[in-house]
């Protein structure tokens, strides 16, 4: 059969390495089955075989069974409208299956291949299915329109003047670093799993957790707003000094830049209004201007000057202007590296544009890693050329007049001009030129071949940097405004359209920009925006750190250049960074990530998306949890932990709400659930998803057990035998006082103080919680469920009773009974106030009776409570022994106020006690002494908690 595969397979199948993947059921036709029916071959890697509706599993396995082949669809988190999510046949369906003969004989569908080779399950392809892109156009052409923004045009050339070529160079590649190891941080965590929309938010939500990502989503998306800013800033400046030039104004320049820039971002929020397939085309266009301004650029460079471009400082390329320009100049308040460094860093910060629109992208797996680095290669290639190009044939002064030539015999001119037959020496000792380097803006349009050319650039720069922030800055909002992380935004998450378009985040961030706008001044808004960015980038190469050194399962990115120590390296050279520039703006916007922070973790959303934070305190936890078994217990360090049998908690509010009073912060406690009953028919009841969620709300610091027994006491046993987790193991047992032992059944009364005797069996403490009104609450919610408060036997409530220590009257219930109940199951939740706690330490367990009290002192609501001790003493030497017992305590060092010794402790019982003893035990006397000893015996063995007239007389003196 192998050797004679290929000549059967006519087309090509899936191959991995040196082996071929070929999957037919059949290599005949005219096969006929074991059941003699005609097989057809059925090819397994058609997805349209795959599904349930077809008989694809008679066909592989020879007979009909739920067991799914292997498909992502069992695996994938995400619902694709429209289509019903497939998902694998549940442990109980697979085991139920064996009770029932399932094995037939397989009815296989008539095929019905189409001309083209496509079946009837192909599903066509929506009209309204949305616009994806590849990772050319979707991430490397908009990373770069990004990165090439105002800053290229607009003050590279002047940061060049300021820093030098030398300088210059170093703040590029600073930048370059930063965002370099934040586009490996992000390649890594974009082939970590499916992508969905949400862009750089939902990246660092799903992989860091939702604290960390949905303060880091708020900063992203407000930097982008800004950044909105920022670019039509810089697109009104260029449009105010063309106007005058043509000495055309609106109001005054100020002025001007603001109301061009209110034009322009209205525009552009026209243009996003209108789609991503419009954006994208504009995109397109923008950056096909900007390549022909760059090449216009660098021909103008290499034509000679003219003089109108001497006069302004041009003089095609000199060594001696390289030279010179190679050391920096600082000039001005702001004249500093980091000064220049916090203009240009904004420029480097386009990166994430393509991963900020995810759900747009064909595969962002694939899309973001490569079109994100590739953008910065390019960039980073254009940056250093243009630094280098502009500072080798263009002074820092120039006066842009005609006639300041050098006259012949003229001695007093100062700079590199002056060897050019130019004196700027004039405007250039006052420093009132308006050209060159350090003083025009706008020098590549001077320099370059055609000015118009260049200007279109800066418009297609700026206007598509601007626009490009304008579409990531809602669509990061959109996705937090889903999780409902934070409050009073979820109405700007509705989306709109077939690509679900933010129209409401759109205007948010029109309002924002159109704030920042207002500013007018470009040098000022850029510094505002680096320290967000660079916070930003600081927060996603840590969250790639923290996911590779947490061990988590989850974190397997198959990006292979990524490295946890150059996130590391990232996260800290960017914070660093931020302080270097401005500590102000470093600690606001530090404060801000830890208050969106402090309000994540005190609100905790109910968003469980398989982060690091949850690897790493599982990692912590069971490392703390080893650890504890390297060190011996001391006595110092003794914790009463606590097992607690509640049966349902929510069944047993008091007792719960009063043992974790003080084990909360404090120690281990542990509810435990007896459910008695046949295995199969209680599996449902083990689910502890509700009664941890019960726990929760109630805001108990506890750990839920259930397991399945058929007894009490077995269950009870092996809740105190097997809970807990090294050092981590219950030592005291917490259990209700078992109110209506005289009306119960004595089997269940012997269970009961059979559990009381193997609590001490297995080296635990032992306590009972005593109330007047019992501690079983399933009354209470028995009596919501029924109106009428007629007691319903249903077999859950059934259940619960029996695993308890409590039993569930039968009958009506009594109304007030239930508000009674319902005040009971709230006591412990309330503010104790001055009330007393009585401790009647009359022999010593160790000092348990006396720690709980006083745990519970510690607590805000039992403060203001009082301590009694009553030991027990002679009536004869009272005072001696109280002093005794108060030196005692004090060596505790636990708070009492009161010390009181019980006299007649040692006194014989009064005959009206010894009486009501007695009767109290009737029912459960054997009374051998009167009956014959078969019938003893028999009764002994029927009927073995029955007390002899001998035990009652051996232990007489103890009772």
């Amino acid at each position: 059969m192998a050797e004679s595969r290929d000549e059967i397979v006519g087309e090509s199948a899936p191959t991995s390495g040196r082996f071929t993947i070929r999957s037919l059921i059949s290599t005949e036709e005219t096969t006929k089955s074991q059941y003699g029916q005609q097989e057809t071959a059925y090819d397994t890697f058609n997805p349209n075989n795959l599904t349930h509706s077809n008989t694809f599993y008679m066909r592989t396995f020879g007979y009909n069974t739920l067991d799914a082949v292997p498909s992502y669809d069992h695996y994938a988190n995400t619902e694709v409208s429209g289509e019903v999510k497939k998902v694998r046949p549940t442990l109980e369906d697979l085991h139920s299956i064996l009770k029932h003969d399932h094995l037939q004989p397989p009815v296989y569908e008539a095929s019905n291949d189409s001309a083209d080779g496509e079946t009837e399950n192909v599903v066509q392809k929506s009209s309204g299915e949305p616009i994806r892109f590849g990772w050319i156009k979707g991430v490397m052409i908009r990373c770069m329109l990004n990165i090439w923004g105002v800053i290229l045009y607009l003050r590279l050339p002047w940061i060049t003047a300021q820093a030098g070529i030398a300088l210059t160079w170093l703040i590029i590649f600073m930048s370059i670093t930063v965002t370099s190891i934040t586009g490996l941080s992000i390649s890594a965590i974009s082939t970590n799993g499916k992508v969905k929309s949400g862009g750089t938010y939902f990246l660092i939500s799903r992989s860091l957790g939702p604290e960390l990502g949905g303060s880091i989503g708020l900063i992203f998306a407000f930097a982008n707003a800004v950044a909105v800013a920022m670019h039509t800033v810089g697109f009104a400046e260029t449009v105010r000094d063309l106007m005058q030039e043509n000495d055309a104004t609106i109001v005054d320049p100020s002025n001007d830049i603001r109301i061009i820039g209110i034009i322009t971002v209205a525009v552009l929020l026209g243009i996003s209004l209108a789609g991503m397939e419009w954006e994208a085309k504009a995109q397109v266009i923008f950056f096909i201007v900007i390549m022909i301004s760059f090449v216009n650029y660098l021909v103008g460079t290499v034509i000679p000057a003219s003089d109108e471009k001497k006069a302004k400082g041009f003089f095609s390329y000199r060594a001696d202007i390289f030279a010179d320009n190679f050391v920096p100049q600082w000039r001005g308040q702001g004249g500093s590296f980091f000064g220049m460094f916090s203009i240009f860093f904004p420029s480097a910060t386009g990166i994430l544009a393509g991963a900020n629109i995810s759900g747009d992208l064909k595969d962002p797996a694939v899309a973001i890693p490569r079109g994100t680095l590739m953008a910065i290669f390019w960039t980073t290639v254009s940056y250093l050329v243009i630094s280098a190009t502009i500072g080798s044939c263009v002074v820092r002064d120039a006066s842009g007049s005609l006639n300041d030539t050098i006259i012949d015999g003229g001695t007093n001119c100062v700079g590199l001009a002056c060897g050019y037959g130019w004196n700027f020496t004039s405007c250039a000792l006052k420093q009132n030129c308006k050209y060159g380097l350090s003083n025009q803006y706008q020098a590549m349009s001077m320099v370059s071949g055609f000015a118009p050319l260049v200007t279109a650039g800066i418009f297609g720069a700026t206007l598509s940097s601007a626009l490009a922030c304008l579409v990531s800055a809602p669509k990061v909002f959109q996705c937090l405004c889903k999780d409902n992380l934070y409050p009073l935004i979820g109405f700007f998450g509705k989306g709109y359209g077939k690509n679900d378009e933010p129209i409401r985040g759109y205007l948010l961030t029109f309002v924002i920009a159109c704030a920042f706008i207002l500013i007018g001044e470009l040098n000022t808004i850029a510094p505002i925006i680096s320290n967000f960015f660079l916070c930003s980038y600081a927060l996603i190469n840590f969250s790639c750190f923290h996911a590779s050194t947490t061990n988590s399962p989850g974190w397997r990115p198959s990006f292979k250049y990524y490295s946890k120590w150059a996130s590391l390296f990232g996260a800290v050279i960017s914070v660093i960074i931020m302080f270097l520039l401005a500590w102000e703006s470093a600690l606001i916007a530090i404060g801000i990530v830890i208050f969106l922070l402090a309000y994540v973790l005190y609100k905790k959303p109910e968003a469980n998306w398989g982060s690091s934070v949850q690897a790493g305190s599982y990692n912590m936890a069971l490392s703390y949890c080893v650890g504890l078994n390297q060190v011996e217990d001391h006595i110092k360090n003794f914790r009463p932990q606590c097992l607690v049998l509640t049966g349902p908690p929510n069944f047993r509010p008091a007792l719960v709400d009063f043992v974790g009073t003080f084990t909360k912060k404090q120690s281990l406690m542990i509810c435990g659930n007896i459910i008695i009953g046949p295995r199969k028919q209680k599996l449902q009841e083990l689910n502890s998803s509700g009664h941890i969620k019960w726990l929760n709300k109630r805001k108990i610091r506890a750990f839920y057990t259930g397991l399945i027994a058929d007894d009490l006491r077995s269950g009870a046993q092996m809740l105190i035998q097997a809970s807990g987790l090294g050092s981590m193991k219950p030592n005291v047992l917490f259990l209700g006082y078992k109110k209506n032992w005289q009306s119960s059944h004595p089997r269940n009364i012997e269970s009961y103080v059979a559990i009381l005797h193997d609590a001490f069996d297995f080296n635990c403490g032992l306590c009972l919680l005593r109330m007047k009104d019992g501690l079983n609450m399933s009354r209470v919610m028995q009596a919501h469920i029924n109106p009428v408060y007629q007691q319903m036997e249903e077999p859950h409530l059934k259940t619960s009773t029996e695993n308890s220590a409590d039993c569930l009257p039968q009958g009506t219930l009594d109304p007030e009974a239930v508000t009674v109940e319902q005040q009971a199951s709230t006591v412990f939740q309330i503010n104790q106030g001055k009330k007393t706690i009585d401790i009647y330490w009359l022999f010593d367990d160790g000092g348990l009776t006396l720690l709980i009290p006083y745990l519970l002192t510690r607590k805000k609501r039992w403060e203001k409570v009082k301590i009694r001790v009553f030991v027990g003493g002679q009536i004869n030497r009272m005072d001696e022994e109280r002093k005794a017992m108060i030196s005692l305590l004090s060596k505790f060092r636990i708070g009492f106020h009161e010390v009181h010794v019980l006299p007649d402790i040692n006194q014989k019982p009064r005959p009206e006690h010894v009486k009501r003893f007695e009767d109290l035990i009737a029912p459960y006397m054997l009374n051998d002494g009167f009956k014959d000893e078969l019938l003893v015996n028999e009764m002994r063995r029927d009927c073995p908690w029955k007390i002899s007239d001998e035990e009652l007389k051996r232990n007489r003196a103890k009772v």
